[in-house]
């Protein structure tokens, strides 16, 4: 048996030896820096420039994080799970990032954005089916996720410039988008979970070299990458930019990868939400722009969701149901429980 307690670092900085509170700042400190970054740079390439390569600028993306990886003195030795883990992994993600851009072909940003915005519910709700994981979660929890949700939605749709436009089609591509976000964070936690050992680096670095074959059937269909290299081509500048975003990101990242490790999927996705609301506030207070009373609403229901999920309304954390826990009980069956489990992440 592996030890559960496992030695975590982000980048160079002690997480394990560090209290709760102080593992929590430093991780949500690197995951706002690098997603702040990736966001103005966004803004520039794809509003500014009007550059809307997205499969591209995500492969491009890719070979910086292969590079940085290996900066960070991670190999091949490294790895401790096999790498069919990280196909289902890649598969799923790329599955999401095809059907999120698809599914603004029949969905305003509005539309979308309300979608996009319960990420977190599913999270919450695929957890308890997840081999290795089998998460249950206190009522309180889903009315925090649920405050937060609705909280994020008002306060963007009084930002909108229009309606949402809903489509059958749309609803069910963002829907499918959804069902594998929430796959995919849990996975990842499963896999921590039922491998220690398994690093933030390994996580990434797999993901990333199994994922980036998957970018080339839809450039090569939707034939961006020949648009996308003759437009980057007479700008080559884009290149620096969307380096800078990939640095950026990287820490962002990893910093997703460490909240998932120590405070599981549904807690990070709830940060990542929120995320959103501090960014359009942000861009409230930075360019005056008008509130009115939607958006007074929409931050109060943010802030009492991000408060119920702060108050300790239970001593105990959100029960998990692992193999593992025959084990301590002193039971031989829970060795062949956790193999099976184990089995059917990979």
């Amino acid at each position: 048996m592996k030890n559960e307690e496992q030695s975590r670092s982000l980048f160079g900085i002690s997480l394990s030896d560090r209290p709760t509170w102080q593992q929590f700042l430093i991780c949500t400190s690197g995951f706002f820096f690098g997603y702040l970054v990736n966001g103005v740079c966004e803004e520039y390439v794809y509003n500014r420039l009007q550059f809307s390569f997205g499969w591209y600028f995500t492969f491009i993306q890719g070979f910086v994080y292969l590079f940085l990886i290996y900066l960070q003195g991670f190999t091949t030795k490294h790895i401790v799970n096999p790498m069919r883990t990280y196909v289902k992994l890649s598969a799923v993600l790329m599955g999401s990032h095809g059907l999120t851009k698809g599914s603004l072909a029949y969905l305003n940003y509005p539309a979308q954005i309300m979608f996009k915005s319960t990420k977190v519910l599913p999270v919450m709700i695929m957890g308890a089916f997840i081999p290795g994981l089998r998460r249950k979660y206190p009522v309180h929890e889903y009315i925090s996720a649920f405050l937060l949700v609705l909280g994020l939605i008002l306060f963007t749709l009084a930002d909108a410039q229009m309606s949402p436009n809903f489509s059958m089609i749309g609803i069910l591509m963002i829907t499918g988008a959804l069902i594998m976000d929430a796959f995919l964070g849990n996975l990842q936690e499963a896999i921590f979970t039922m491998n220690p050992e398994t690093t933030q680096m390994e996580m990434l670095f797999c993901s990333t070299v199994v994922g980036l074959p998957f970018l080339f059937v839809p450039m090569v269909l939707t034939g961006e990458l020949f648009r996308a290299w003759t437009a980057c081509w007479q700008h080559p500048y884009v290149y620096g930019v969307l380096v800078f975003e990939a640095m950026a990101t990287f820490i962002g990242q990893v910093s997703v990868l460490s909240l998932i490790a120590l405070f599981g999927a549904a807690t990070t996705a709830l940060i990542t939400t929120a995320r959103k609301g501090v960014t359009l506030l942000l861009s409230y207070l930075i360019f005056t722009k008008p509130l009115t009373e939607q958006h007074g609403s929409g931050l109060l229901l943010i802030a009492m969701g991000i408060v119920l999920k702060m108050v300790p309304m239970d001593s105990k954390p959100p029960s998990k149901i692992p193999a593992r826990q025959a084990v301590r009980n002193g039971g031989g069956e829970g060795d062949r429980d956790e193999d099976e489990e184990r089995k059917s992440l990979v």
